[in-house]
């Protein structure tokens, strides 16, 4: 099992405390851990109608508030429950990490849709993902499962203050500027972000495998099927 790494800036200020204050809450022992992680995607899911509508309605930007922070102290909950019901599993590890991803993919088709952009929601879909696959390979190569500086909670941070600032402009709380305008320039620095981010963990996976990594495999596949 991969060691799990975070060297993100928020977390001691975030995700540590959601995690310290799990012991008073009232989830009952025998739940699931799994039940969480499923819990997180409903509000991943919620949060996603909330982009959409979020240049348009006011409650948009509210959802997109509520479902993110919503799916992020499930995922900070989850694995804590986990362990301190002794339910570890495989199986939930893997739907937490498939989860992940598919989140933000929800979250980034419904902001293209408020804007009207698929080309940019096509692009952040694709930075995405190559992030999570460069992610899992790194992890499996060097046995560490590492999260950037700037990471998922840094991300969710962001995309609850956009909720919140397309609620207040759609209010009219803040003048001189059109919601549609907001989103798009949110967009566009969030998509710079992840693709600066995206090079330079590239870069920088490849000289840690060089250095860290086991040997190189250099075995040949095993077909399964033998030729006539």
């Amino acid at each position: 099992m991969s060691k799990r790494i975070s060297h993100s800036v928020l977390d001691p200020w975030l995700t540590i405390p959601l995690k310290n204050l799990y012991r008073w809450l009232p989830i009952p022992k025998r739940f699931p851990p799994e039940g969480i992680v499923f819990t997180g995607h409903l509000f991943a899911i919620a949060a996603a109608v909330g982009f959409a509508y979020s240049t348009e309605e006011w409650w948009g930007g509210v959802l997109v508030a509520i479902g993110v922070a919503g799916n992020h102290i499930s995922d900070c909950l989850d694995g804590t429950h986990a362990r301190s019901t002794n339910q570890c599993r495989n199986g939930g590890e893997l739907l937490d990490h498939f989860f992940d991803p598919l989140s933000f993919s929800y979250w980034i088709v419904g902001m293209s849709v408020s804007i009207g952009r698929l080309d940019l929601g096509l692009a952040g879909v694709i930075c995405l993902y190559a992030t999570a696959v460069l992610t899992s390979i790194k992890a499996k190569l060097i046995g560490e499962f590492t999260l950037a500086s700037f990471g998922p909670t840094e991300f969710k941070t962001l995309l609850v203050l956009y909720g919140l600032l397309l609620t207040a402009v759609t209010k009219n709380l803040i003048s001189g500027i059109d919601a549609l305008t907001a989103a798009c320039w949110w967009f566009v620095i969030l998509l710079s972000i992840g693709i600066l981010q995206l090079i330079i963990n590239l870069m920088t996976a490849v000289r840690d495998v060089n250095r860290h990594g086991e040997s190189p495999d250099t075995s040949e596949w095993e077909t399964t099927r033998e030729t006539q």
